[in-house]
């Protein structure tokens, strides 16, 4: 059961990583500092798109529309951390 805990975990620690390097990434292609129009950069980024969709998808339809602010990567890196959380304190009646 503890390897089970641990992977899980190790599973949760890598989606928020991504999560992570999309939202650092989409700032950094908002403020022109990198460019879609590179072929590594345009290959990264839509490969997060659709690593991403399926997961942001349900809570975008789920949010109020906010105009251009997108609230899904927070609601879901909160949604992790919670889920993170639970885990860890009830690890204790598992093992």
């Amino acid at each position: 059961m503890t390897s089970l805990f641990q992977i899980i975990m190790f599973v949760l620690s890598i989606a928020q990583t991504i999560i992570l390097v999309h939202i650092i990434m989409s700032w950094l292609i908002n403020f022109g500092v990198l460019n879609l129009h590179q072929p590594l950069v345009s290959q990264i980024w839509q490969g997060l798109e659709r690593l991403l969709e399926p997961i942001y998808g349900p809570v975008r339809r789920a949010l109020p529309q906010m105009g251009g602010l997108d609230l899904a990567p927070l609601v879901v890196i909160f949604a992790i951390f919670v889920i993170r959380t639970i885990m860890i304190n009830n690890a204790a009646a598992f093992f």
